[in-house]
This record gives structure tokens, sequence and C-alpha cells, in this order.
């Protein structure tokens, strides 16, 4: 897919990637003299912070989703293409697509984001899914709800405990939301629809192998969050491993005694691996994959190329700590690197040397999560929020930060539905999970 160039006299700057970063660039770019190219695999924009609310069916996922050509449909210097690209040719200054065409562009910016990471157990994946897209919380979605189905139509006592059982790994953000989302669909949203099995029963569990929940945040917001997971019933296993994946369950390790837990549903939030795309620029990764860039977030060697985002290992220029992987992160390193490629633009046009380019500066702006109806902990402006407070601070945050007005609507509306109700409407299965029933009811 060989792009023409549109006008020759323009900078053509290619954007890989629309996640939170790479909108904000080009955004900002649609303004700038210049002609931008988006690629990515979907015609979408996903606001990834709210996908396990579509994996526990509080929300549909045209709620957190929008088109990406309908935030540039009065921005003409700016095309979209649906792509899937494959590697970055560096010499030639070209993006290479999977069937092999290319895309040309005077400036680079990689916004690809990243997959889960097994820690070198691939194969883990085929039993613990992890959770980065529409369709992956859609499948999580089914398993879940296919799991509640099972047990209801379930006989044997020990499969029954089974299809009851969920393991989440990881007790990042996405891990405590999740855990605690599944607990409260279970005993809030559903155990009065099933009649022959009690889905309150549920058994939640969350692993992780560091010695505290939310290690980011705050030891008085892990406490709290703790706390509040075990009120609504979730067990939680701390400095505990995952040793083994099975279609059966899980093997975990914990002061060196092996506990095997049988469980059907297993989800993956444990880690994070940044697109393979950063290895194909032939330059210095970490063990995550991500790309070790410049101060201002460059290349080393290749000033007209940036990477941003969830695919960039950078320190801040301020704190001298590392830049976490979150999405307020990735959206000032797109507001960072458009200055600079403007910059230089406004430059070349006066036919004068570019100004020195500043180093990234993260500004944390705080961390916040949810555990389910009306609990959160926040860490904001140095204080710590828990409890109604801090769930209203989240609640608004992230409907502030998602776009388009219809969605801040509709996930408005469904968040007051399911406080006052408690019900969750999305309880929809697609597709055809397997069934795990041993010995069905007659």
């Amino acid at each position: 897919m060989t792009q023409d160039r549109a006008d020759a006299k323009r900078p053509r700057i290619v954007v890989v990637g629309a996640g939170f970063g790479g909108l904000e660039a080009a955004i900002r770019l649609s303004k700038a003299p210049v002609e931008v190219v988006i690629l990515d695999r979907s015609n979408h924009h996903l606001f990834q912070p709210l996908l396990y609310q579509v994996a526990t069916a509080v929300l549909s996922p045209a709620d957190i989703a929008f088109p990406i050509r309908r935030v540039f449909r009065n921005r003409p210097n700016v095309v979209v293409f649906r792509a899937n690209v494959a590697g970055v040719d560096l010499d030639s200054n070209e993006v290479v697509h999977d069937d092999g065409t290319r895309t040309s562009f005077d400036y680079l910016i990689l916004a690809a984001g990243a997959g889960q990471s097994y820690f070198g157990r691939p194969e883990w994946e085929a039993f613990a899914p992890g959770m980065k897209t529409l369709e992956d919380a859609a499948r999580i979605r089914a398993r879940v709800l296919q799991a509640f189905e099972d047990a209801e139509a379930e006989v044997d006592p020990e499969a029954l405990k089974s299809h009851l059982t969920f393991v989440v790994v990881g007790a990042g953000p996405t891990g405590v939301e999740l855990a605690g989302a599944i607990k409260e669909l279970a005993v809030d949203a559903i155990a009065r629809d099933f009649h022959r099995v009690n889905a309150g029963d549920a058994r939640v569990l969350l692993v992780e192998a560091q010695d505290r929940l939310l290690p980011a945040m705050s030891r008085e917001s892990s406490h709290a969050a703790r706390e509040a997971l075990a009120k609504i019933g979730v067990d939680v296993r701390l400095d505990t491993r995952v040793i083994s994946v099975t279609r059966e369950g899980v093997t975990l390790e914990h002061g060196g005694h092996h506990e095997a837990i049988r469980a059907d549903t297993i989800l993956w939030a444990a880690g994070v691996m940044a697109s393979p795309l950063g290895s194909s620029l032939g330059v210095t990764c970490d063990r995550a994959g991500r790309v070790v860039v410049e101060p201002d977030l460059s290349v080393p060697g290749h000033p007209h190329v940036f990477v941003i985002g969830d695919m960039a290992a950078v320190t801040c220029a301020k704190s001298r700590q590392p830049v976490p992987g979150v999405c307020p992160a990735a959206v000032q390193m797109g507001t960072h690197v458009a200055k600079i490629i403007a910059s230089d633009v406004h430059a070349r046009h006066r036919a004068s040397g570019s100004p020195p380019r500043p180093a990234f500066a993260y500004f944390d702006k705080g961390s916040l999560a949810t555990i389910g109806r009306a609990k959160a902990v926040a860490d904001l402006w140095g204080r710590h929020f828990k409890g109604f407070v801090a769930w209203c601070l989240w609640s608004f945050v992230h409907v502030f930060f998602l776009i388009g007005f219809r969605n801040r609507v509709f996930v408005s509306l469904s968040w007051a539905i399911t406080y006052l109700l408690y019900t969750k409407g999305a309880r929809i299965i697609l597709g055809d999970p397997e069934s795990r029933v041993a010995r069905r009811v007659e």
C-alpha cells in the first residue's frame, strides 16, 4: 500500500497506532503545515482503561471505542488507513506493510502499544487470555458468562467448583479492577438469574508475585484496595507466583509450597511486551521490548523517528525515574513529539536551524483504580482517597477522557443504572465459547 504524496512540499508524518499517544500527536500536528498519515490495524480508537468493563458485562464494546476517521473529519491534511505494519526500513525512510508494500515518511511516530507478556511461557496464552483489544474483552466476557451457564447445568460437585472459580493473574489496576468486577457480577448482577446454583458463591482469586497490590500506587492505596477486595470476597494471594497454567487450572507457589487450583476461567493481567515493531528498528530494546530512546523520544541516530507510549523506554528529565506505561504518559509523549516536529517544520520554512530539542519530562497527575460499586482508591495531588469519594473521582476522570459525546452519555447512563439497580446490561454471549460441563442435569 504505497501512498502517493498529496503535497510534495509538505513534510509527511506517519503515525503508526491511534492509541492515546498516536492520536494526541496526530491531533496536534493536524494544525501544522504537514501531511499526516495514520496507520492502524483497527478503524477505531479504544479507551483501554475501561476494557475490563466490557469483559464483565458493564459496558458494550461501542461505548469505549470511537472511529478514528470521525476525529479527523474536519482536518483535511490527515488521512487514515487500516493497515498491518510489519516493520520499518530506516535506510529508505519507509514503513513496510505485511503485504510487502511501503509508505514513505519524512517523520515517523511509532505508537503501536504493547501486548501481554507471559514471561517466556507463550503456551499459557491459550488457557489464560489477556485483554488488550475489544475482541479480547468480548472473548473474556463470553468465557466468564459461559462459566456460570455451565455451573447451572452441572451435577458433578468437583466440576461445579471449577466452573465457579476465577483466577486473575496480576494485581496492577487491570487485575484489581477485573477481580472486583467479576465478584460484583456474580454477587450483585446475576445471582438471582440462576435457580439451580448460587452464582454468589463464585470464588475469585487475585494472584500477585509482589508483596502488595497496585505496586505503582502508594502503600496507603494498596492497603485500602486489599481491604476493599476482601470485603467483597476476593481471595488475594500476594508473594505468590504462577508456575503452571493448563486447561484444568493453575499451580501456584508461595513460600516454597505449591498449590494446584482447578479453575475453568483464568485471566492474565500480569505483564506487557511492547510491539515487535521496536525490534525492527535495529536499536537497543529493554527486556520488555521497549525501544531505549533519546531524552527527546527520538531513536538513537535517527532524529526524525520517534517512539512513544508503551513502546518507549525513557527516563523523566525531572524526576530521573523511568516513565510508567500509562495513558497520561502516552498522551504527554504525543504532545511532546508533536511540538518538536512542528518546531522543526517551522524552522525549515524559515530556512533557519532547528531549535534545541527539550528532553521529555513526565508530569504525574496521579493514579486511580476502582474495586467495585462505590469503591476505589486514588493518589492525587499528594493525597490519598478511598471509598465513595475516590470512586466519584475515578468516574469523572474516565468519562472526561472518553472521546465522543455519545460515549460519555452512554457510559454515564450505564454506570448510573448499574449503581441504582445492581444490574449489568451487557450480559450477551457472542460466539460459541467451549462448554466445560462434566455431567449435565437431566
